[in-house]
Parts: C-alpha cells; structure tokens; sequence
C-alpha cells in the first residue's frame, strides 16, 4: 500500500538528493519549539505535521510570520487544538518549523506515475492558482539538461523567468533542480509521486528553494 511522507521526512529526502530545501525541524513540545525556533532564527512559519491532514490551512494549522518567542508558544497551542478539532482521530507527529524564506517565483515541480508510460516529471507555474492557470510542461524520466531547458521553455511562465523589465530568474538552477529531481525518482522505484509547490525561484545567480513537499512512496 503507498504512503504519504510527512512533510518533514519528505523534505529531508529532497534535501538529501542536493534539492536545496528551505530548512525544517520536527518539534513535538514547546520546548523544542522554542529552542530551534532560535536557532532558525525569526521570522518563522509553523505547520502541523500529520499524514492525515493534507490540507493543514482549512484546518487552521499554519501560522506564518512567527517574530518571537511567545508568538510561537501561541502559534503552537493553537496549531495542535486546531488539528484536533479538524481531525480527532488524526496522528499527529508534531509540528515543523521553518525560516520564513523571501518570496520568489512560484513555481510547482513534480513526479506522478502515469499507468501506461511510467513516470513523468512536470514543470508549471505554482502556488494557489496552480489548479486554475494549468501552466505544465511534463516528459518521461529519466531527462536530460537538454529535456529540461525544453520543458521550462514550453511554458508560459518562460516569458517571466526570461526576464521582464530586465529582471531575469535564476533558470540554471531551475534545470540542475530538475535534473536531481529526474534522477531521483528514476533510481528509486518505490517512490511513486512527489509534489514541490511552491519551489521559490529567484533572480540570476540567486539561486532557488523548495517549500513545501510532499513525497509519495510504495
């Protein structure tokens, strides 16, 4: 039977195959919170960590814009009622914690197994309206950096990372980004779907980040 990573486990997967990954920690007391919350740094984003609640902002359980300790004290109690309330009957494996990163691009990066062809790698635009706006660009893995600069370039969302107003996006990391994710999900079978959105991706040589991950895996 497939399972779902948390989001936790599934952004140390990503972050260990060279995806580079906004950093986490999984915290389960107010303790811990507050002890890594310093170490990270403020502002801070908080999140429940629980594989049976996918849809962690209609359960009221993330908090972003953390500034300082009692602030995250709050946002903790509250994050764990709120998923509680939302599912009494869920696992909860804690919280994560995150450094607020700068916004960027939005882009979504992923792999899904099609039944026929076996896996794809997809590329479009990210964030809330990926639903709506349907931006992809998809190919068989395993791909290579030729395949990858073919698929961004098929996209609408080409036109902005080619720069607008003399603003150009950071395209090579794009392309070694989904090259490591091609590779990775080509050389591990049981992993059947992953799903970065939003992947910030910033001005030239400024590099990008993966946010939010979740990793689906036999």
């Amino acid at each position: 039977m497939a399972n779902f990573l948390n989001e936790y486990e599934s952004n140390k997967l990503l972050a260990k195959s060279g995806i580079n990954m906004v950093k986490s920690y999984k915290c389960k007391t107010t303790e811990e919170v507050i002890e890594r919350g310093n170490e990270l740094g403020f502002p801070i984003v908080m999140k429940i960590l629980s594989k049976d609640i996918q849809h962690k902002t209609d359960a009221g359980c993330v908090v972003l814009n953390i500034k300082n300790e009692k602030q995250l004290e709050i946002a903790y109690n509250n994050i764990i009622q709120n998923a509680k309330k939302y599912n009494k009957d869920a696992k909860i494996d804690g919280v994560l914690i995150q450094k607020m990163e700068d916004s960027g691009l939005e882009l979504i990066l992923g792999i899904n197994e099609d039944p026929q062809f076996g896996k794809m790698i997809l590329l479009g635009m990210g964030g809330i309206f990926v639903e709506v706006i349907k931006d992809f660009s998809m190919r068989l893995i395993p791909i290579d950096k030729i395949e990858a600069y073919e698929m961004i370039e098929e996209t609408k969302v080409n036109e902005i990372i080619e720069g607008i107003r003399g603003k150009k996006y950071d395209k090579e990391i794009l392309v070694d980004t989904l090259l490591k994710l091609s590779d990775l999900a080509s050389k591990n079978s049981e992993i059947k779907e992953i799903d970065i959105n939003p992947f910030f991706l910033y001005y030239e040589n400024k590099g990008g980040i993966g946010i939010d991950a979740l990793v689906k895996k036999d």
